[in-house]
Protein backbone atom coordinates (compact mmCIF):
# COMPACT_ATOMS: atom_id res chain seq x y z
CA UNK A 1 0.00 0.00 0.00
CA UNK A 2 2.33 2.59 1.19
CA UNK A 3 5.43 3.33 -1.51
CA UNK A 4 6.81 6.20 0.35
CA UNK A 5 5.64 9.51 1.51
CA UNK A 6 2.26 8.84 -0.64
CA UNK A 7 0.93 5.40 -0.76
CA UNK A 8 -0.15 3.85 -3.79
CA UNK A 9 -1.49 0.34 -4.30
CA UNK A 10 0.25 -0.80 -7.60
CA UNK A 11 2.85 -2.51 -5.71
CA UNK A 12 0.06 -5.06 -4.00
CA UNK A 13 0.84 -8.59 -5.01
CA UNK A 14 -2.20 -9.35 -7.45
CA UNK A 15 -4.46 -11.94 -6.10
CA UNK A 16 -4.06 -15.28 -7.62
CA UNK A 17 -7.04 -17.29 -8.90
CA UNK A 18 -8.29 -19.08 -6.11
CA UNK A 19 -10.65 -22.35 -6.86
CA UNK A 20 -13.56 -23.01 -5.02
CA UNK A 21 -14.72 -19.69 -3.32
CA UNK A 22 -18.49 -20.47 -3.42
CA UNK A 23 -17.54 -23.33 -0.51
CA UNK A 24 -16.14 -20.71 1.47
CA UNK A 25 -19.45 -18.25 1.02
CA UNK A 26 -21.20 -19.74 4.25
CA UNK A 27 -18.37 -18.63 6.96
CA UNK A 28 -18.64 -15.14 6.30
CA UNK A 29 -21.74 -15.24 8.75
CA UNK A 30 -19.29 -15.73 11.07
CA UNK A 31 -17.02 -12.77 11.84
CA UNK A 32 -13.28 -13.40 11.30
CA UNK A 33 -11.74 -13.45 14.62
CA UNK A 34 -9.60 -10.37 15.22
CA UNK A 35 -5.90 -10.79 14.61
CA UNK A 36 -3.18 -9.49 17.30
CA UNK A 37 -3.01 -6.04 16.19
CA UNK A 38 0.46 -6.54 16.33
CA UNK A 39 2.81 -3.91 14.01
CA UNK A 40 5.53 -6.07 13.40
CA UNK A 41 8.24 -3.58 14.84
CA UNK A 42 7.28 -2.65 18.23
CA UNK A 43 7.14 1.08 18.98
CA UNK A 44 9.43 2.46 21.51
CA UNK A 45 7.83 2.19 24.85
CA UNK A 46 9.57 5.94 25.88
CA UNK A 47 8.28 7.20 22.63
CA UNK A 48 5.62 10.51 22.99
CA UNK A 49 2.51 9.27 20.87
CA UNK A 50 2.04 12.94 20.26
CA UNK A 51 2.71 13.12 16.64
CA UNK A 52 5.46 15.74 16.37
CA UNK A 53 3.61 18.48 14.49
CA UNK A 54 1.71 18.32 17.19
CA UNK A 55 3.67 19.02 19.93
CA UNK A 56 4.91 22.71 21.11
CA UNK A 57 8.27 23.85 19.81
CA UNK A 58 10.06 23.83 23.20
CA UNK A 59 13.56 22.83 22.35
CA UNK A 60 15.59 25.56 21.20
CA UNK A 61 19.34 23.97 19.10
CA UNK A 62 21.96 26.42 18.04
CA UNK A 63 21.87 26.71 13.97
CA UNK A 64 25.24 24.93 13.64
CA UNK A 65 23.92 21.85 15.70
CA UNK A 66 20.70 21.71 13.59
CA UNK A 67 22.71 22.33 10.09
CA UNK A 68 25.29 19.14 11.54
CA UNK A 69 22.22 16.91 12.06
CA UNK A 70 21.27 17.76 8.30
CA UNK A 71 24.68 16.64 6.79
CA UNK A 72 24.57 13.49 9.09
CA UNK A 73 21.47 12.74 8.15
CA UNK A 74 21.23 13.37 4.47
CA UNK A 75 24.63 11.19 4.30
CA UNK A 76 22.42 8.64 5.20
CA UNK A 77 20.72 8.30 2.04
CA UNK A 78 21.24 6.08 -0.28
CA UNK A 79 22.23 7.11 -4.13
CA UNK A 80 19.03 5.17 -4.73
CA UNK A 81 16.69 6.93 -2.42
CA UNK A 82 16.62 10.56 -3.56
CA UNK A 83 13.26 10.61 -2.08
CA UNK A 84 14.22 10.40 1.50
CA UNK A 85 16.23 13.75 0.88
CA UNK A 86 12.53 15.08 0.58
CA UNK A 87 11.56 13.39 3.62
CA UNK A 88 14.57 14.93 5.62
CA UNK A 89 12.97 18.46 4.57
CA UNK A 90 9.81 17.66 5.55
CA UNK A 91 10.89 15.98 8.87
CA UNK A 92 12.80 19.24 9.13
CA UNK A 93 9.83 21.44 8.19
CA UNK A 94 7.30 19.52 10.83
CA UNK A 95 9.96 19.28 13.51
CA UNK A 96 11.36 23.10 13.91
CA UNK A 97 8.95 26.36 14.19
CA UNK A 98 11.24 27.93 12.04
CA UNK A 99 13.93 25.72 10.79
CA UNK A 100 16.40 28.77 9.68
CA UNK A 101 16.61 30.35 13.27
CA UNK A 102 19.15 30.63 15.10
CA UNK A 103 18.38 29.10 17.60
CA UNK A 104 15.72 26.90 15.86
CA UNK A 105 12.48 25.68 18.01
CA UNK A 106 12.16 21.58 17.66
CA UNK A 107 9.25 20.00 18.69
CA UNK A 108 11.57 17.23 20.17
CA UNK A 109 15.12 17.66 21.37
CA UNK A 110 17.69 16.92 18.55
CA UNK A 111 18.58 13.69 19.82
CA UNK A 112 15.81 12.29 19.40
CA UNK A 113 14.81 13.66 15.88
CA UNK A 114 18.68 11.68 14.99
CA UNK A 115 16.76 8.05 15.96
CA UNK A 116 13.58 9.10 14.42
CA UNK A 117 15.38 9.54 11.17
CA UNK A 118 17.59 6.03 11.75
CA UNK A 119 14.15 4.31 11.78
CA UNK A 120 13.03 5.81 8.85
CA UNK A 121 16.50 5.03 7.07
CA UNK A 122 17.66 2.15 8.21
CA UNK A 123 14.36 0.02 9.66
CA UNK A 124 12.59 1.24 6.92
CA UNK A 125 9.50 2.83 9.23
CA UNK A 126 7.07 4.92 7.13
CA UNK A 127 7.83 8.44 7.25
CA UNK A 128 4.37 9.07 8.08
CA UNK A 129 4.98 7.07 11.39
CA UNK A 130 7.99 9.28 11.83
CA UNK A 131 6.02 12.72 11.59
CA UNK A 132 2.85 11.30 12.82
CA UNK A 133 0.60 12.60 10.23
CA UNK A 134 -0.26 11.84 6.44
CA UNK A 135 -1.98 14.73 4.28
CA UNK A 136 -5.20 13.27 2.83
CA UNK A 137 -7.65 15.37 0.61
CA UNK A 138 -7.69 18.67 2.93
CA UNK A 139 -7.24 17.37 5.91
CA UNK A 140 -3.56 16.75 7.68
CA UNK A 141 -4.30 12.99 9.45
CA UNK A 142 -2.68 12.04 13.04
CA UNK A 143 -1.12 8.47 12.13
CA UNK A 144 0.98 6.54 14.56
CA UNK A 145 1.82 2.76 14.53
CA UNK A 146 -0.74 0.72 14.90
CA UNK A 147 -3.07 2.63 12.39
CA UNK A 148 -3.05 1.97 9.11
CA UNK A 149 -1.87 5.05 6.98
CA UNK A 150 -4.74 6.53 4.52
CA UNK A 151 -3.84 5.83 0.82
CA UNK A 152 -4.56 8.36 -2.16
CA UNK A 153 -6.82 6.08 -3.71
CA UNK A 154 -9.27 5.64 -1.16
CA UNK A 155 -10.32 9.54 -1.17
CA UNK A 156 -12.12 8.01 -3.69
CA UNK A 157 -14.85 6.77 -1.43
CA UNK A 158 -15.25 9.97 0.11
CA UNK A 159 -16.35 11.46 -3.55
CA UNK A 160 -18.79 8.94 -3.89
CA UNK A 161 -20.51 9.83 -1.05
CA UNK A 162 -20.81 12.93 -1.78
CA UNK A 163 -22.48 11.89 -5.32
CA UNK A 164 -25.32 10.03 -3.33
CA UNK A 165 -28.73 12.43 -3.53
CA UNK A 166 -29.38 13.70 0.03
CA UNK A 167 -26.30 12.42 1.46
CA UNK A 168 -25.62 15.74 3.66
CA UNK A 169 -28.66 14.14 6.08
CA UNK A 170 -28.62 10.87 6.39
CA UNK A 171 -26.76 8.79 8.77
CA UNK A 172 -23.15 7.11 8.31
CA UNK A 173 -20.88 4.60 9.26
CA UNK A 174 -17.58 4.12 8.72
CA UNK A 175 -16.58 0.32 9.69
CA UNK A 176 -12.77 0.26 10.21
CA UNK A 177 -11.91 3.45 10.76
CA UNK A 178 -8.81 3.72 11.38
CA UNK A 179 -6.84 6.66 11.65
CA UNK A 180 -11.09 7.99 11.10
CA UNK A 181 -9.84 10.09 8.40
CA UNK A 182 -12.88 8.90 6.21
CA UNK A 183 -15.38 9.60 8.76
CA UNK A 184 -13.62 13.40 9.78
CA UNK A 185 -14.20 14.09 5.66
CA UNK A 186 -17.74 12.90 5.30
CA UNK A 187 -19.00 14.71 8.17
CA UNK A 188 -16.99 17.93 6.81
CA UNK A 189 -19.43 17.38 4.23
CA UNK A 190 -22.56 16.81 5.86
CA UNK A 191 -25.46 19.45 6.81
CA UNK A 192 -27.07 19.84 10.20
CA UNK A 193 -28.97 16.50 10.70
CA UNK A 194 -26.50 14.34 8.68
CA UNK A 195 -23.95 11.90 11.37
CA UNK A 196 -20.95 9.65 11.05
CA UNK A 197 -20.76 6.59 13.62
CA UNK A 198 -17.11 5.29 12.84
CA UNK A 199 -16.22 1.94 14.40
CA UNK A 200 -13.01 -0.07 15.21
CA UNK A 201 -12.44 -2.99 16.96
CA UNK A 202 -8.21 -1.63 17.49
CA UNK A 203 -8.40 0.59 20.83
CA UNK A 204 -5.18 2.70 19.26
CA UNK A 205 -7.41 3.33 15.96
CA UNK A 206 -10.59 4.39 18.04
CA UNK A 207 -7.42 7.09 20.25
CA UNK A 208 -6.28 8.02 17.15
CA UNK A 209 -9.69 8.91 15.04
CA UNK A 210 -10.71 10.56 18.50
CA UNK A 211 -8.03 12.89 18.51
CA UNK A 212 -8.33 13.19 14.60
CA UNK A 213 -12.58 14.08 15.03
CA UNK A 214 -11.22 16.84 18.04
CA UNK A 215 -8.47 18.32 16.06
CA UNK A 216 -11.19 18.91 13.76
CA UNK A 217 -13.77 20.15 15.93
CA UNK A 218 -16.18 17.41 14.78
CA UNK A 219 -17.31 15.72 18.07
CA UNK A 220 -21.05 16.58 17.26
CA UNK A 221 -20.87 14.93 13.67
CA UNK A 222 -18.82 12.10 14.21
CA UNK A 223 -19.77 9.30 17.33
CA UNK A 224 -16.25 6.67 17.75
CA UNK A 225 -17.85 3.51 18.89
CA UNK A 226 -15.08 0.41 19.94
CA UNK A 227 -15.85 -2.98 18.84
CA UNK A 228 -15.96 -5.24 15.71
CA UNK A 229 -17.63 -4.45 12.49
CA UNK A 230 -21.21 -4.49 12.90
CA UNK A 231 -21.65 -4.90 16.73
CA UNK A 232 -20.75 -1.73 18.21
CA UNK A 233 -24.28 -0.78 15.96
CA UNK A 234 -27.26 -2.73 17.28
CA UNK A 235 -28.82 0.08 18.46
CA UNK A 236 -28.90 1.42 14.81
CA UNK A 237 -30.10 -1.21 12.76
CA UNK A 238 -31.64 -0.19 9.56
CA UNK A 239 -31.02 3.88 9.98
CA UNK A 240 -28.39 4.18 7.94
CA UNK A 241 -27.96 5.95 4.50
CA UNK A 242 -25.05 5.15 3.84
CA UNK A 243 -22.49 2.14 4.75
CA UNK A 244 -18.34 2.32 4.09
CA UNK A 245 -15.35 0.48 4.72
CA UNK A 246 -12.07 0.15 3.86
CA UNK A 247 -11.61 -3.39 5.62
CA UNK A 248 -8.54 -5.63 5.55
CA UNK A 249 -8.00 -7.94 2.06
CA UNK A 250 -4.58 -8.28 1.79
CA UNK A 251 -4.25 -12.62 1.07
CA UNK A 252 -2.63 -13.97 4.16
CA UNK A 253 0.09 -15.41 1.63
CA UNK A 254 0.88 -11.98 -0.16
CA UNK A 255 1.43 -10.30 3.59
CA UNK A 256 5.18 -11.26 3.62
CA UNK A 257 5.50 -9.92 -0.46
CA UNK A 258 4.86 -6.24 1.00
CA UNK A 259 7.01 -3.43 0.97
CA UNK A 260 9.00 -3.69 4.26
CA UNK A 261 7.02 0.00 5.14
CA UNK A 262 3.90 -1.64 5.41
CA UNK A 263 4.36 -5.81 6.14
CA UNK A 264 7.26 -4.97 9.03
CA UNK A 265 5.00 -1.90 9.98
CA UNK A 266 1.72 -1.45 9.20
CA UNK A 267 -1.13 -3.23 11.40
CA UNK A 268 -1.70 -6.64 10.64
CA UNK A 269 -5.26 -6.24 11.98
CA UNK A 270 -5.72 -4.08 9.17
CA UNK A 271 -4.03 -5.64 6.27
CA UNK A 272 -4.93 -9.33 6.63
CA UNK A 273 -7.94 -10.57 4.98
CA UNK A 274 -7.56 -14.51 5.46
CA UNK A 275 -6.81 -17.05 2.88
CA UNK A 276 -8.25 -14.93 -0.09
CA UNK A 277 -8.57 -11.86 1.29
CA UNK A 278 -12.21 -12.07 1.39
CA UNK A 279 -13.17 -12.81 4.73
CA UNK A 280 -13.77 -9.34 6.20
CA UNK A 281 -15.68 -8.15 2.86
CA UNK A 282 -18.20 -11.24 2.91
CA UNK A 283 -18.84 -10.37 6.43
CA UNK A 284 -19.54 -7.31 5.62
CA UNK A 285 -21.89 -8.03 2.36
CA UNK A 286 -23.37 -10.57 4.92
CA UNK A 287 -24.51 -7.43 7.18
CA UNK A 288 -25.05 -4.80 4.60
CA UNK A 289 -29.09 -5.76 4.39
CA UNK A 290 -29.57 -5.53 8.40
CA UNK A 291 -27.97 -1.80 9.02
CA UNK A 292 -29.42 0.28 5.86
CA UNK A 293 -32.62 1.57 5.10
CA UNK A 294 -34.02 1.54 1.99
CA UNK A 295 -32.26 3.17 -0.76
CA UNK A 296 -29.26 3.13 1.10
CA UNK A 297 -25.90 3.56 -0.36
CA UNK A 298 -22.38 1.23 0.49
CA UNK A 299 -19.24 1.19 -0.71
CA UNK A 300 -16.40 -1.13 -0.10
CA UNK A 301 -12.51 -0.43 -1.06
CA UNK A 302 -11.03 -3.97 -2.16
CA UNK A 303 -7.87 -5.56 -3.05
CA UNK A 304 -8.61 -4.41 -7.06
CA UNK A 305 -10.13 -6.28 -10.13
CA UNK A 306 -10.52 -10.25 -8.64
CA UNK A 307 -12.14 -9.05 -5.29
CA UNK A 308 -14.54 -6.50 -6.50
CA UNK A 309 -15.52 -8.51 -9.65
CA UNK A 310 -16.66 -11.70 -7.00
CA UNK A 311 -18.28 -9.26 -4.82
CA UNK A 312 -19.97 -7.66 -7.45
CA UNK A 313 -21.01 -11.36 -8.56
CA UNK A 314 -21.97 -12.38 -4.87
CA UNK A 315 -23.95 -9.72 -4.37
CA UNK A 316 -25.90 -9.65 -7.32
CA UNK A 317 -27.02 -13.51 -7.44
CA UNK A 318 -27.27 -14.20 -3.40
CA UNK A 319 -28.42 -10.84 -2.80
CA UNK A 320 -30.30 -10.01 -5.53
CA UNK A 321 -33.33 -9.43 -3.49
CA UNK A 322 -31.89 -6.85 -1.06
CA UNK A 323 -29.62 -4.75 -3.51
CA UNK A 324 -29.18 -3.31 -6.98
CA UNK A 325 -26.72 -0.70 -9.02
CA UNK A 326 -24.00 -3.02 -7.58
CA UNK A 327 -20.81 -2.48 -9.47
CA UNK A 328 -16.79 -2.66 -9.49
CA UNK A 329 -15.55 1.31 -9.58
CA UNK A 330 -12.04 2.39 -10.62
CA UNK A 331 -9.50 3.64 -9.12
CA UNK A 332 -7.10 6.71 -10.51
CA UNK A 333 -4.76 3.48 -11.98
CA UNK A 334 -7.88 2.08 -13.79
CA UNK A 335 -8.31 -0.95 -11.50
CA UNK A 336 -11.66 -1.93 -9.86
CA UNK A 337 -10.96 -1.26 -6.12
CA UNK A 338 -14.74 -0.29 -4.92
CA UNK A 339 -17.95 -2.32 -4.78
CA UNK A 340 -21.11 0.56 -4.91
CA UNK A 341 -24.41 -0.27 -4.77
CA UNK A 342 -28.00 0.18 -2.92
CA UNK A 343 -30.32 -1.33 -0.86
CA UNK A 344 -33.80 -2.11 -2.28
Amino acid sequence: MLASASASASFLPRPKPKPHLLKRLASALTPPSPLSPSTGADPDPDQDPTPLFLRPPAHPVPAPSLAAFRRRAAALVPPSAPHLHRHLRWLLADAAHDPDADPALLRAPLGDLEALWLRHVRDRRPFQYVVGNEHWRDLVVAVREGVLIPRPETEAVVEMVGRVEGFEAGWWTDLGTGSGAIAVAVARMLGPEGKVFATDVSEVAIEVARLNVQRYGMQDKVQIRHGSWFEPLEDLKGKFMGVISNPPYIPTDDLPGLQPEVGWHEPKLALDGGKDGLDHLLHLCEGLSSVLKPGGFFVFETNGNKQSEFLVDFLSTKWDSSFHDVEAVLDFADIKRFVTGYRR
